[in-house]
């Protein structure tokens, strides 16, 4: 009878050749959960100046002054130089579950946050992101 199948030694060479594939792309898949929380936080702030300009526009439409509250979805906002306050733009959006907020800060972790500051003088809000924390 012949019998025909791999060598120890040929297994070994093929779990060799694995593990080192295997340590050649794991630093590539490490760093993925920072990735995904920066990736969240540029979400947000996405969402943030798009909120802001729907804001802005329906403010526009309506005709009204600049620092009158408009109403989105049923919900109020409040209103500075013809864009959300950094105190109300958390109404605006729809959800931004995982995050805290306070006086415009979003906060996913410490150091990794958006921040929303009022307009000044008309122009489209500051929207910074920090991602040194994440």
């Amino acid at each position: 009878k012949h019998q025909s199948g791999f060598t120890l030694i040929e297994l070994v060479i093929v779990i060799v050749i694995l593990g080192l594939l295997a340590a050649t792309a794991l630093p590539r898949f490490s760093n993925l959960t920072q990735s995904a929380r920066v990736a969240s936080l540029n979400g947000v702030a996405g969402s943030l100046r798009s909120a802001a300009s729907i804001a802005h526009a329906t403010q526009l439409v309506n005709g009204t002054a600049s620092n009158i509250a408009v109403s989105l979805d049923n919900t109020s906002i409040a209103m500075t130089n013809g864009w959300p306050t950094a105190a109300s733009v958390s109404n605006v959006l729809t959800d931004y579950t995982g995050y805290t907020f306070a006086g415009g800060v979003f906060t996913l972790l410490t150091n990794c946050t958006v921040t929303y500051a009022n307009s000044v003088a008309g122009a489209f809000p500051q929207i910074t992101v920090t991602s040194s924390g994440c």
